[in-house]
């Protein structure tokens, strides 16, 4: 559910001049998110990509990676997940040692340096078949599973991982913050109604926005590098994103750890519990994106490029820096019908809309050298990478 109450010209006059001299508050993005295709659309992506390109330049971002899917067994049932299996499910499975070694070599010979690990949300505590496979693994969760996979990929490979498997304690961020330089967790939405019966996250007990909240804020005590954003389209108001943008703007004022947020659409596929759900309008989809930009300021803010068809560089104009993780070898496992685009595509088309793109690590350029950002362990494995500005090195 989008509210999309309509505010006057003056009041979105006034909230973006307000904005102009610095000032965002969340009445002022409450009044932004709602701009009108035109005029007021234009004029709001036009402020956002301004101060874009006061902070990044134009240099354009991504990732070359490999994408792991270690298990796709969970206890969550999303209403728009496609990735999520129950044992015995066709498509269920959970990767071996060998396999996920297989996949990190062949992308590490394709000249990747992130190995980005996806994986179900705690299937153990609901599935005694994946508390036998991890036992024949030597393992007990499948946290544990994933940060033996974690080490082993960073050792026998050299491929940073970045680890994207759900709700973490303290103990588990600790454990992971070893082995990979950066670790995210989408946060979605701060509405509670979207967990109430009917709505996406009704039987999804690692959805409430606090325990999401808690991971976020647990990783920024430990600095941890940390990748997270919002799912819109999915039922929620416009308010309500404004007031997630929010929550994330003042967990990295406290912290300074968030690296990156990403703004995704829901996507309908014929699978799924929501297919007949409507999808955002790539209006929407860029006017919330601009009000990110503004909300979040100097932060890294991404969009994924296949979930734009073959639009997306549109969605520079409204101010995203990173365009993620690209793969040359393995699909987007989250959405396996929206192909990435080839790296050299992506550089030309971001070379038509005036940008370079340039490739950066898993971890961000400003968190390279900042000791207190990475384990001493992780260092130099991480500084043999990048050059001296922190993007990676190309050759």
């Amino acid at each position: 559910m989008q509210v999309l109450t309509s505010t006057s010209s003056a009041g979105f006059g006034d909230a973006l001049a307000a904005m102009r001299e610095g000032v965002i508050t969340r009445e002022s993005a409450s009044t932004l998110i709602r701009a009108r295709e035109g005029d007021e659309l234009d004029s709001l992506m036009a402020a956002a990509a301004k101060l874009r390109n006061r902070v990044n330049g134009r240099r354009v971002t991504y990732s070359k990676k490999v994408f792991i899917p270690l298990t796709n067994l969970c206890r969550d049932y999303c209403g728009y997940c496609i990735f999520r299996k129950d044992p015995g499910q066709a498509g269920a499975r959970t990767m071996t040692p060998d396999e996920v070694l297989g996949v990190a070599e062949a992308g590490a010979r394709l000249g990747c340096k992130e190995a980005l690990f996806s994986l179900g949300d705690r299937p153990e505590a609901i599935f005694p078949e994946m508390r036998e496979t991890l036992a024949r693994l030597g393992h007990r969760t499948t946290l544990s599973y994933l940060a033996e996979m974690c080490e082993r990929v960073l050792n026998e490979t050299g491929l940073l991982p970045h680890a994207n498997p759900g709700l973490m304690g303290r103990k588990d961020l600790e454990t992971l913050r070893q082995f990979n330089p950066s670790m995210g967790l989408m946060l979605e939405s701060t509405s509670d109604r979207l967990t109430l019966p009917g709505m996406p996250h009704d039987n999804a007990p690692d959805k409430p926005p606090s325990l999401r909240l808690k991971t976020i804020e647990e990783a920024g005590r430990l600095k941890i590098p940390f990748t997270t954003g919002i799912l819109i389209g999915i039922g929620e108001t416009l308010d309500e994103r404004v007031d997630s943008l929010f929550a994330i703007r003042e967990l990295h004022e406290r912290y300074g750890h968030i690296q990156e947020v990403i703004i995704q659409n829901f996507r309908a596929k014929p699978e799924i519990p929501m297919r007949d759900h409507p999808e955002p309008s790539q209006m929407d989809h860029a006017r919330t994106i601009a009000v990110a930009r503004l909300v979040l300021g100097e932060m890294n803010v991404q969009a994924p490029p296949n979930l734009s068809d073959d639009d997306y560089p549109f969605l520079l104009r409204a101010g995203i820096n990173d365009w993620g993780g690209i793969s040359p070898l393995t699909p987007d496992f989250i959405n396996p019908e929206k192909p990435w685009p080839h790296i050299e595509r992506l550089a030309e088309r971001t070379a038509v809309e005036g940008f370079e793109l340039i490739e950066r690590l898993s971890i961000y350029p400003e968190f390279v050298f900042r000791e207190q950002f990475l384990d001493k362990s992780l260092a130099s494995r991480v500084r043999t990478l990048a050059a001296e500005t922190g993007y990676a090195k190309t050759s």
